[in-house]
Parts: structure tokens; C-alpha cells; sequence
């Protein structure tokens, strides 16, 4: 059997555009929506969002792929580039590129893609990756680029992408397409195709999800010619079997519909979410100006912190182990102050003893 880069028609994908019809109008209904929100939070929350939404994205792009980015330095990263933070502390490699990449991805949303950009990007991605030879420009090993899994001597091959020798022009032609379909491709139907067109591709040694997954965020705020502010990667990363799943179907072959209706509504659930988290920022908003004045300094840091976790907030709850840790308060002390914002509404308490878990007592 031919792999869909084999195929006497490739690259010309099969598809029905009318299978989106009514998850775009919903899909622009809700971008409506954020934006109505966000400009009722104004210009400084509005940052805290994006800066919110870009590591966010960074983060479960890179777990979907295995790897484990550490939330606060790869925060930092971001606000640098936005101008938030202004510090010299270290910043991992990784986090640092990361970030880069991220704020990149935002900030030049509407110049067209080139070779020139998708490798600054990689190289980002690649910070600190010393596994292979081929950073900041497409492979060039001769063997074969294999999806494989199993073990060494009993491999299952899941897919194989063009040789490198035939880069060039895959490339070429990727990006002509990318730069002309803004013109005449449905808003959801374009972003399904440039993550499995680039995909089928899949030019680079290593990183090719997360560079595929970040173009979908460019043609997505290419055509609502605006920054996209939403975490496909989030919803993703929940549905990563079925995802792969999904992707693995179009191998050998060009009608890519189903894929199309299946990505379509990975996007529109994003913005769901992305919703959710404008109503998150809100709702801290709204506590925080509740409490001014209120509450101790101990306190103000620890709920600052819960509110940095985002939607997720602390994996299994806050403990009471948790407060000291960010408040460097004693026990007793950590007792006294959790018991006060129990009390004062911040805070839900569930479990017993060693058990008690402390939630931010919010609603969104």
C-alpha cells in the first residue's frame, strides 16, 4: 500500500467544505464573544491572559510529545518578551526557547511562512538538544523518516514521510500553499489541512508535532487576521490517543473529511475552554478586589500562586504542606491562615487530617 505522498494526486486533498459550515459559525460566534470579554477586562488583564494562553499552549504542546516543561520558567519566558518582568534570573534552555517560540508565533502572526521562519523556529525548539544533527534546517540523513513503535527487533511501521532529498520541493510547495489558501479555504478547514499536510511531510529530525501544531495557530489568527487566543494543544493532549489516531487514518490517503470534522472540533473546543479561562481571570479579578486589605501577605502569595496554575489549579488540592512550602509560614501559623480563608470565602475545604485539600472557591 502507498503512503498518501505516493499517491498520483498528492498533494490535491479530498474533501467536503460544507462538513464545517456549522462549527465555524459557532466557532466565530464564540471568538465574538472573547473578544467582548477581554475588552471588558482591559489592556493589563487582557496580558496576563495571553501571556496565560501562550503557556498553556507551549505547555501541553510539548507533553503531548512526552516532554515536561516547567510551568513558572517557561511563564517567564513569555513576559519577557511582552515586557512584564524585566529581572535577570536564569532561565532554563528549554523554557527559554520555548517561550520564544511562543511569543514568535504571536507576534508575527500576518507575515507570510517561509524556510527562513520555519527554522528559527526549530532551532527555538530545539535549545539544548544535543540528539541530533540537524537544527534550524530540514533533515538530510539518507534512511528512511519512520513512525515506529514496538521493540527494536520487531518494529511496526505506522508511517513513512518523503525522503530528504525530496524536501525542497515538498517544502516549496507546502509553503506557496500555505501563503496562497488564506485566500479561498474556510477558517476551520485550513487549519485541519496545514497540520496533516505538514505532517505528511514531516521535514524536520525531530519536533515535527509541535512545529505542526504551532501552524495551525498561525492560520488560524492569519485568517481572523488577529492573534488566535486559544490552546489547541490543551485539548489535544486529553484526546492524544484518539489524535493520533485521527491523523494515522489520512496515511494512505487523500480524503481527509473525516479528519477534517474531527480537527474542526478539537478547535472549537479549545475555544470553549479558552472562554473558560477568560471567566477564570475574571473570577480572580473579582476575589482578589474582594479580599484587598483583607488578607495578610502570607495569604495574598499563596492564592496568587493557586491562580498561576490555572484552570487545573494544585494537582489533587492544596495542602496544608503546600502553604508552608510558598509562605514559609510555620505550621501553626499555616493552620491559623488556611482556617481564615475558609472563612472568608477564598477558599473550599475537603478531606480530613492528612487528607484536607484547599480549592479556590470560585465559580466559572
Amino acid at each position: 500500500m502507498k503512503w498518501n505522498w505516493q499517491l498520483s494526486k498528492w498533494p490535491k486533498f479530498i474533501y467536503d467544505l460544507s462538513l464545517t459550515d456549522e462549527l465555524e459559525k459557532e466557532f466565530l460566534q464564540k471568538i465574538g464573544g472573547a473578544v467582548a470579554v477581554l475588552k471588558y477586562l482591559g489592556d493589563e488583564k487582557k496580558r496576563q491572559f495571553t501571556v496565560e494562553i501562550l503557556c498553556t499552549e507551549g505547555l501541553n504542546s510539548a507533553e503531548i510529545e512526552g516532554e515536561i516543561l516547567e510551568r513558572e520558567s517557561l511563564q517567564s519566558s513569555i513576559q519577557r518578551h511582552f515586557g512584564f518582568i524585566t529581572d535577570h534570573k536564569k532561565i532554563p534552555l528549554r523554557e527559554k526557547g520555548v517561550g520564544e517560540l511562543m511569543w514568535k508565533i504571536f507576534d508575527t502572526y500576518d507575515e507570510p511562512l517561509t524556510n527562513k521562519m520555519l527554522y528559527e523556529w526549530h532551532r527555538l525548539l530545539m535549545k539544548n538538544e544535543y540528539r541530533i544533527s540537524d537544527i534550524g534546517k530540514y533533515r538530510t540523513h539518507p534512511e528512511p523518516m519512520q513512525i515506529v513503535s514496538g521493540r527494536l527487533d520487531k518494529q511496526t511501521i505506522y508511517f513513512e514521510a518523503p525522503p530528504s532529498k525530496e524536501l525542497k520541493n515538498e517544502m516549496k510547495r507546502f509553503i506557496k500553499w500555505f501563503n496562497d489558501s488564506i485566500k479561498d479555504q474556510s477558517i476551520l478547514a485550513r487549519a485541519a489541512i496545514v497540520h496533516v499536510y505538514f505532517e505528511s511531510i514531516h521535514p524536520f529530525e525531530d519536533g515535527n508535532g509541535r512545529i505542526g501544531r504551532a501552524l495551525v495557530e498561525k492560520a488560524l489568527s492569519q485568517s481572523l487576521r488577529k492573534p488566535i487566543l486559544i490552546a489547541v494543544s490543551q485539548i489535544i493532549t486529553k484526546r492524544k490517543k484518539e489524535y493520533y489516531q485521527s491523523l494515522a487514518e489520512c496515511n494512505n490517503t487523500l480524503n481527509i473529511n473525516k479528519w477534517i470534522k474531527y480537527f474542526a472540533g478539537i478547535i472549537t473546543q479549545a475555544q470553549e475552554e479558552s472562554l473558560k479561562m477568560i471567566n477564570f481571570l475574571m473570577a480572580k479579578s473579582k476575589l482578589m478586589n474582594e479580599l484587598k486589605d483583607n488578607v495578610n501577605k502570607r495569604q495574598e502569595k499563596v492564592l496568587l500562586r493557586m491562580f498561576d496554575e490555572g484552570l487545573k489549579g494544585f494537582s489533587g488540592g492544596l495542602s496544608a504542606e503546600n502553604y508552608i512550602a510558598i509562605s514559609e509560614a510555620t505550621k501553626a501559623t499555616a493552620t491559623r491562615d488556611l482556617d481564615d480563608l475558609v472563612k472568608k470565602g477564598a477558599l473550599k475545604k475537603t478531606g480530613k487530617l492528612r487528607h484536607t485539600r484547599y480549592w479556590l472557591n470560585i465559580h466559572i
